[in-house]
């Protein structure tokens, strides 16, 4: 492994990072505050308790995990469109690093910039509700494999898109939506039982179910099987990954 080259990487991409990190932190920070007063406020004062959990604590995890998903994704699917847009992957591709150093570069600072962000999200919502956070070290880890997992995801889109459109699309149309639909702000339990069954079907629940279960030890499906679907989702994308380097699919295009 030339750390090195991922260590180039991934200060390259951290550097653009922090020349925007004030537009970085304060969009975050609004659009949270305002969830809670949609949600938290509006919502919350008809809905008291969900699991015995009060209902401004408990969308906690699930804003953190959709500003974590997309942030995750979009900024590593960014990170590696640029250097194709301008032609400068064709230098990466000729450098001595293989597809692995390429990978956690690229997927290493978006995973790191997601996970900031999940923190000052998680910082700001203290100043909102009262949060008891009962797993603090699963807590990370579910955190961090979701930063890295939807980062992997990210890469695979920017290889995919074929203008800045595109880059937009998947975000937008599909995990947005199935974050939404995966029980960011409700409980599965409360759905209807042809309803939940469908769900299941949706993976974000798993990712939502596990991180929610670190905070306030309640879960709608096993802990077990939210890592398992992680480590699966986690190991398709570095498959394709693998097979896009390999095959040389939509980068020497």
């Amino acid at each position: 492994m030339n750390f090195n080259a991922v260590l180039t990487i991934y200060i390259y991409e951290m550097r653009r990072f922090f020349r925007t990190m004030t537009q970085s932190i304060v969009s975050p920070v609004l659009s949270t505050s305002l969830y809670f007063v949609v949600f938290g406020a509006a919502i919350g004062s008809r809905i008291d308790e969900v699991e015995g959990v009060s209902y401004g604590a408990f969308i906690v995890p699930g804003l953190i995990m959709l500003s974590v998903m997309t942030q995750a994704t979009s900024n590593a699917s960014f990170g590696i469109y640029f250097p194709k847009f301008i032609g400068t992957i064709y230098e990466l591709l000729s450098a001595p690093i293989n597809f692995l150093e390429v990978v956690a570069g690229y997927v290493g600072a978006a995973a790191t910039k997601a996970l900031f962000i999940g923190i000052i999200i998680l910082i700001t919502a203290f100043f909102f509700v009262d949060i008891q956070i009962a797993h603090p070290i699963a807590m990370m880890v579910f955190l961090v494999l979701t930063c890295v997992s939807f980062a992997l995801l990210g890469f695979i889109i920017g290889i995919w898109a074929g203008n800045f459109e595109q880059l937009q699309l998947i975000p937008l149309l599909i995990i947005t939506p199935l974050v939404f639909l995966g029980g960011s702000f409700y409980s599965i339990t409360m759905l209807p039982p042809v309803w939940q069954t469908i769900t299941l079907f949706n993976p974000v629940v798993y990712l939502i179910s596990g991180f929610r279960w670190s905070f306030f030890g309640t879960a709608d499906v096993g802990i077990g099987i939210s890592l398992f679907a992680i480590a699966l989702f986690t190991a398709i994308c570095l498959g394709i990954i693998w097979w896009i380097f390999r095959t040389g699919w939509r980068i020497r295009q």
